[in-house]
């Protein structure tokens, strides 16, 4: 078990004053059996009041609603909590689905629901062949080994690119290129898993990267955001595949967010009234530490004006 904090912010700059429309935040993490959180918090500036909501996939989303203008638009964001999750867990699939392929039971099918179909335009197959190298064409195919194959090739074989630009590249792109950054890889082997005909869903949540408490250790992606995928396997249910740093199980990374397409779990979104020139540029930081177990926790810390 680890206990971990979280600090994130993200610092747009305007030319001047500017108004600003709604912001929807994502930023809680994921209470679960192997993530407990322990104290949350966010100050923005200028100040904001703040609604709560769940998605449809029970996310926790924060929107931020403003009434000042200002030339800078900024949120800080502190997070501990306790970590349980462990690498390469010893799964325990359910016997049909050991053998790839399978069928899911009619009973998970009808709420596997959109998790199972891809999105995303492969006219000449390139995605489907791509996957279907990871089958074991001498023999029997062990649905585990063939989803670490997958995501150890993904780290392997693609060059990892930071990207600022908006959105997510489409798969094929990805795949064309042999880059891109880990909201790119995590798609790709979507898809790929999709066109298996497995569920998969995204998920957008931090990472954590020894380094930062002196370990040797290097996590590619850490300092940003970061996001990879999971896969539904029948007697295990939801596994952490992260393809940027080949990780399974999730050790090193933190649940934000989980949805069934990149579009649905943006971390921080919301728009400003002035011209597209006011925009100078903007700055997100993320640095997640480890404190050692024993270790004490009073510590200081920034001034809080919401709870998460």
């Amino acid at each position: 078990m680890q206990h971990l904090t979280v600090e994130h912010s993200t610092v747009y700059r305007y030319a001047r004053p500017v108004r600003f429309g709604e912001h929807r935040l994502m930023f809680r993490p994921r209470d679960s059996h192997d993530i407990r959180l322990i104290s949350t918090g966010i100050k923005i500036t200028p100040p904001a009041e703040i609604r709560w909501l769940h998605d449809v996939f029970n996310n926790s989303i924060a929107i931020a609603s403003f009434s000042e203008m200002s030339d800078r638009l900024e949120f800080v964001s502190t997070i501990t909590l306790e970590h349980y999750g462990g690498d390469y867990p010893d799964l325990t699939l359910a016997p049909y689905a050991r053998i790839f392929p399978f069928t899911y039971s009619g009973e998970e099918m009808a709420d596997l629901g959109r998790t199972l179909e891809r999105h995303y335009e492969d006219p000449e197959h390139e995605v489907l062949e791509w996957a279907r190298q990871f089958l074991n064409r001498e023999g029997e195919t062990h649905t585990y080994d063939m989803l670490i194959a997958m995501n150890s090739a993904i780290n392997a074989r693609f060059s990892y690119a930071r990207r600022y630009d908006l959105g997510t590249q489409p798969p094929l792109e990805t795949l064309r290129k042999g880059s891109g950054s880990c909201r790119d890889f995590a798609l790709l082997m979507m898809e790929g898993v999709r066109s298996l005909g497995l569920a998969a869903r995204f998920v957008s949540g931090y990472l954590y990267d020894p380094v930062m408490d002196g370990g040797s250790e290097s996590m590619v992606g850490a300092g940003e955001t970061h996001a990879w995928v999971q896969v539904y396997l029948p007697g295990a249910g939801w596994v952490e595949f992260d393809p940027t740093n080949g990780l399974i199980g999730g050790a090193n990374l933190i649940r934000v967010a989980v949805a069934r397409d990149p579009s649905q779990a943006v971390p921080l979104q919301g728009a400003f009234f002035g011209a597209a020139s006011d925009f100078l540029e903007m700055d997100v930081k993320v640095k997640v530490t480890a404190r050692k177990t024993g270790q004490g926790s009073g510590q200081a810390s920034r001034p809080l004006v919401a709870m998460l």
